[in-house]
């Protein structure tokens, strides 16, 4: 990653950490971004497509991040998996059919670049995820969350024309397989509570920061 991203990442560690306490933390990241969406005058975002995964061995890559490693994983046209190294949950075995291609990823590293520089607020690429239809109407939905807002998963059931299905949003939210650009991060509990997050409550936590500082700058 670029200098200017290294220095992000030793801002992003800062702000995570300098926090009397982890608690205290979280309290000062929920406080600053509103539980809707479209408050403060904002309008959800625009959903982003998804496209059908292409047949043939998954390309991958690993970069680095202001939240750790990166493992990339794509068809050679569109991105199906951004995973947080070294423990995130759902991280795929790298398969002996694999192939390592650094370049066809070099506008996603682009992207996230920007993003973690604070000069980002919205990505545009070609995604492909795979799950099932439900799992997919929640992914496509998480990426109407504006930059910087959270949501519930209440409040995504709702949108989704199913207001009793929190739990089936929540578990769904967990297998999200791109974070960061699909956010998940921005969804929390209708308490205000960060829950729980695939990468790690510390990682979902140092997301809500830059987004909230970037806002505020």
């Amino acid at each position: 990653m670029s200098t200017a991203t290294a220095t992000v990442t030793d801002t992003v560690t800062e702000t995570a950490t300098g926090a009397a306490t982890a608690g205290a933390a979280t309290a000062l990241v929920q406080d600053a971004l509103p539980m809707t969406v479209d408050g403060g005058g904002d309008r959800a975002w625009d959903p982003m497509e998804f496209v059908p995964p292409l047949d043939g061995p998954p390309r991958h890559t690993v970069v680095g991040s202001p939240v750790g490693e990166l493992l990339l994983v794509g068809d050679g046209e569109a991105l199906s998996g951004l995973f947080m190294l070294p423990d995130a949950k759902y991280v795929p075995e790298i398969g002996g059919d694999w192939v390592r291609d650094d370049a066809v990823f070099d506008e996603v590293t682009r992207q996230l670049e920007e993003y973690f520089g604070g000069e980002r607020r919205e990505f545009d690429l070609r995604l492909a995820p795979r799950g099932t239809d439900f799992q997919r109407r929640v992914w496509r939905e998480l990426t109407t969350i504006p930059y910087g807002r959270t949501t519930s998963y209440g409040a995504m059931a709702d949108a989704l024309g199913s207001p009793t299905a929190s739990r089936a949003v929540g578990a769904a939210n967990g297998r999200n397989p791109i974070s960061i650009i699909v956010p998940c991060h921005r969804v929390i509990a209708s308490t205000g509570a960060l829950t729980g997050y695939a990468g790690g409550l510390d990682k979902k936590q140092q997301l809500l920061a830059l987004e909230r500082g970037s806002r505020a700058a």
